[in-house]
């Protein structure tokens, strides 16, 4: 019964705070909000008894997050929790699809007749998921993974050509730092 009720008020929390991205304006708290509507989508994956597909769930869309905050800050130049934005531009049709894919949705949630189940389920759920997913690739996912990691870092260590520190050279402690100047000169 309780896993029942925490699964509900989960459910709860991940559809609020999905809508959250849409009212709030700032891009953080839009990338916040994001995040826990997706980390109460874990837990409920975790609830489930789905802890592979849970935990990796939750773990993607944490670092998703922090890399998104990475992006915003190194290539647009903004801190992401004053800049104000929108993240609906057309208002008023942006709602009427939002409730018109919702009823569709719906819909086909409610009135499509579902499939009786035939056989029983694996011993080890997870394990039969993940090779069903994965097959014999699980080995080249790994490393894909660390791949995809270290360009991403790479990435931002060739596109960032002046770092906080390289404002005061080898001297941490200089002051002033020499920060650009509008003619494109430092001090």
């Amino acid at each position: 019964m309780l896993t029942h009720i925490a699964f509900w008020v989960l459910a709860v929390a991940a559809v609020l705070a999905g809508a959250a991205v849409f009212w709030v304006n700032s891009m953080a708290r839009a990338s916040y909000a994001l995040a826990v509507s997706f980390i109460a989508v874990g837990v409920q994956v975790l609830l489930l008894q789905q802890n592979y597909i849970g935990v990796v769930t939750i773990l993607m869309m944490v670092m998703e997050m922090a890399v998104m905050a990475v992006y915003m800050v190194m290539f647009m130049g903004m801190n992401p929790a004053l800049m104000p934005m929108s993240m609906v531009h057309d208002k008023r049709h942006a709602r009427a699809v939002a409730i018109g894919v919702f009823v569709a949705l719906a819909a086909g949630a409610l009135l499509v007749p579902w499939p009786a189940r035939r056989g029983a389920p694996a011993d080890d759920v997870t394990a039969a998921l993940g090779e069903e997913l994965m097959g014999p690739k699980m080995l080249v996912m790994a490393a894909v993974g660390v791949v995809m990691a270290v360009t991403i870092v790479a990435g931002v260590v060739l596109a960032a050509h002046r770092s906080r520190y390289d404002r005061f050279g080898d001297d941490l402690r200089r002051r002033p730092a020499n920060d650009p100047q509008p003619g494109g000169v430092g001090r």
